[in-house]
This record gives structure tokens, sequence and C-alpha cells, in this order.
């Protein structure tokens, strides 16, 4: 389950998640949890045209080509990304679906979650 198929799945303040759904979140969670690999969506999110070639990530997330490729890889199978080979370079570009459906599941609703901090 990639973070497309998320957006099956209830806001977790609407309705407990099914074994399955909390498995698929979870791997896309999972995917997210990395520092690198959250700064490497963002550069793509904000790279001119919404896409960016690998080369162009190596630089600011200061990791060598092999190691950001595999962050990369990590993020395509999730979901979150597209990848897109052109010769001997790879562009990605995020899948805004994908990033919607998974804030859409952690969105609490206005006022779902009212309860006094401990």
């Amino acid at each position: 389950m990639g973070a497309a198929d998320v957006a099956c799945c209830a806001p977790l303040t609407r309705e407990p998640l099914s074994a399955e759904a909390a498995a698929g979140l979870a791997r896309t969670l999972k995917a997210v949890a990395d520092p690198a690999r959250l700064r490497l969506l963002s550069l793509v999110a904000a790279h001119e045209g919404g896409e960016a070639c690998v080369c162009d990530l190596t630089e600011p997330v200061g990791l060598s080509q092999p190691t950001v490729s595999h962050h990369l890889k990590v993020l395509v199978e999730a979901g979150l990304l597209t990848r897109d080979k052109r010769g001997v370079w790879a562009y990605y570009a995020i899948v805004p679906e994908a990033l919607n459906a998974l804030s859409a599941v952690l969105a609490a609703p206005s006022g779902a979650i009212d309860r006094p901090a401990t």
C-alpha cells in the first residue's frame, strides 16, 4: 500500500484504522520519517518546474549520489514521488495526490481533539 492508497482510509479521529490500513500508513510514514528524505521531498517540491534531477539534489543534502538515489527510490516506492529516466539522469516529481491523502488521514477536524492536556 503506497501513499495514494492511504486515501481510502478515514482520518484517525473518525474511526480506528484497520490492521491493513495501519500497516500501509506505517510504511508511508516510515518513508518520510528520515530527515534526508523530508529534505529531498521539500527540495523536489520547491524546485523550478516541480521536478528535480538527482544531480541537483546531492549537494543540498550533503550526501553522495548513490545515497540520495537510495532515498529517492524509497520515496518512489512509497508513492510520494515519480521517477522519469532521461538519458543518464533520473528526474523526480512530487505526487500531489499522495501528499494530500497522507495529510487527510492525519488531519483532525476542527474540535475533534478537545481533550485537556495531561
